[in-house]
């Protein structure tokens, strides 16, 4: 799908599948096919990344400049069906007479930046590019500061809640919620790090040694911009230790819930020693036993098996093991 920006800032329209393009700073285009591919860098001149161009992780791949135009790429990160992280790639290509976007799906954000733009006065292709990437950057602020209440909400349940009363199934049922999603927040964290890594150096680079067509006003913002990009980088490395943090947490949780497993089955295999030894003693029928023809031999080793499970119980309770 292939979308243009109208001159009037009236909002982004379908452009013909033929014929020129309609006059606008801002070409959008969605999954674009290759005849819209090809379309477009005969009518503009520039060159359409393809999916596995702008997946590339290097530096020069995401960040490039040829004969005074702008190739970018930026990973956004948003939760699929299942709320699973995923990042889909937004690439970006700007000259001083167009700002064009590839897009392989919906990225979140886009329409309300479309709208908010409709409601400006007309922009350059630099200043949509200024305002795309204040829009990432206050979507990525606010994904933060729900990780944030997130984590919050996940402590408070670990820490406040989980006293061992709720029964063992009930215990550790909740304690592997909490760690699966606390993993999750972990993944959808990190990746929301190489996003904010991604667009520091994007903003470093054209705020300071981009193009000279560039305005200076628009280099202002994004000195501001970067001085967001680097509060929020900083505050993304305090939720990664939070993070790392509660996962130690539920991890120690479990462990103490296994020890105690463990102490019941050993205090369990104490207990039972004794008994089991008297009650073999007196089941091997030997006939020199006194014990055997005694009137009062059952019930004395009745109670001396009573005794012997009693005795380490109390022993055990005495000194604090249970």
């Amino acid at each position: 799908m292939l979308k243009v920006l109208c001159a009037d800032g009236g909002g982004l329209i379908d452009a013909p599948p033929i014929g020129p393009l309609p006059v606008g700073p801002w070409i959008d285009l969605l999954s674009p096919t290759p005849e819209e591919t090809a379309l477009l860098e005969s009518e503009t001149g520039l060159n359409i990344a393809s999916r596995d161009q702008l997946s590339e992780i290097e530096s020069s791949s995401r960040l490039s400049e040829r004969d005074g135009v702008l190739y970018l790429s930026i990973p956004v990160v948003s939760h699929d069906a299942q709320g699973l992280a995923v990042s889909s790639q937004v690439g970006i290509v700007l000259s001083e007479r167009r700002l064009l976007t590839i897009r392989f799906g919906e990225v979140p954000g886009f329409i309300a930046f479309v709208h908010t733009l409709s409601t400006l006065p007309p922009q350059t292709p630099a200043a949509v590019f200024v305002g795309l990437l204040e829009a990432l950057v206050d979507r990525t602020a606010d994904q933060l500061e729900r990780v944030r209440d997130e984590m919050d909400s996940t402590a408070n349940r670990i820490f406040l809640r989980h006293s061992g009363t709720m029964g063992p199934s009930q215990d550790n049922q909740e304690l592997r919620q909490a760690l699966q999603k606390v993993s999750l927040t972990g993944d959808f964290v990190s990746r929301l790090h190489d996003t904010l890594l991604v667009m520091g150096r994007i903003v470093g680079y054209v705020g300071t040694i981009g193009p000279e067509w560039f305005p200076a006003a628009l280099r202002l913002r994004l000195k501001t911009l970067r001085q967001d990009i680097v509060s929020l980088k900083d505050f993304d490395g305090h939720l990664s230790q939070k993070v790392q943090f509660l996962l130690d947490a539920i991890l120690g949780f479990i462990n103490i819930a296994q020890n105690h497993i463990i102490k019941v089955l050993a205090v369990v295999g104490t207990v039972g020693v004794p008994p089991t030894l008297i009650a073999s003693i007196y089941g091997m029928n030997f006939e020199a036993m006194p014990e055997l023809k005694s009137v009062y031999g059952y019930p004395l080793a009745l109670c001396a098996i009573v005794v012997s499970a009693i005795l380490p119980l109390w022993w055990f309770k005495r000194r604090g093991w249970l």
